[in-house]
């Protein structure tokens, strides 16, 4: 096993040469059409949403067409996605917040987002990441299970995981590094791809890993 600082220095420039400039996986056109598509993702692939999203964004933009649109024409659209119910609600509920106290403008506060239906710190964080630059390192279900295969976290929670990982990372590659964990994640060391032992990462990092790496879920 590599030392952890050897482990992260490794990590960190191995990522960065695979995804120098990694893309936003959901489409999005504003903070708007991004909060709305980062809060459909959830349980849901960013491949299913990014099939949704063109109908409902052609439909409504914006927090006043979303409310013209109503509940039940949302839902109708994003049903797809799962959860449809929960998720139109919350996509009626936010738009008229954002109405009611921000000018109809999402808010450059993650505290505000976070008080939003639907909005979880993850959501949030991942709107001030990449709508705003605000240095973030939302954890998922990819980053929550790498970190624990590359002894970066216990992962006894998503917020401790992500705790972790700000400690052990320059903030100024906290977003870029979100976003490169997650490809890699789909890429090499997906859930039933590598157990610990296959990826090039996990091989680097513990050489001597004879069995699988149980990891605990998200």
């Amino acid at each position: 096993m590599l030392p952890k600082a050897q482990r992260v220095a490794f990590i960190d420039t191995r990522l960065q040469a695979l995804y120098p400039d990694p893309p936003i996986p959901l489409d999005h056109r504003d903070p708007y059409t991004l909060l709305i598509a980062v809060l459909l993702s959830a349980q849901c692939t960013d491949e299913r949403v990014n099939q949704i999203t063109p109908a409902l964004f052609a439909a409504a933009d914006n927090p006043v067409d979303m409310l013209a649109l109503g509940t039940e024409a949302i839902r109708g659209i994003i049903r797809p996605c799962g959860l449809s119910p929960q998720k139109a609600r919350a996509i009626t509920g936010l738009s008229q917040i954002l109405l009611d106290e921000h000018d109809g403008e999402v808010p450059a506060d993650i505290e505000a987002l976070e008080r939003l239906p639907g909005v979880g710190h993850k959501t949030a964080s991942v709107v001030m990441a990449q709508s705003f630059g605000v240095p973030a390192f939302p954890v998922d279900t990819h980053i929550h299970r790498l970190a624990q295969r590359w002894g970066l976290s216990s992962g006894k929670s998503v917020a401790q995981t992500e705790r972790d990982l700000k400690r052990l990372f320059p903030r100024a590659r906290w977003n870029s590094l979100h976003l490169q964990f997650i490809f890699y994640g789909r890429e090499f060391c997906t859930a039933r791809g590598c157990d610990g032992r296959v990826c090039d990462i996990c091989r680097t990092c513990y050489p001597a890993r004879r069995h699988p790496k149980k990891t605990r879920k998200a």
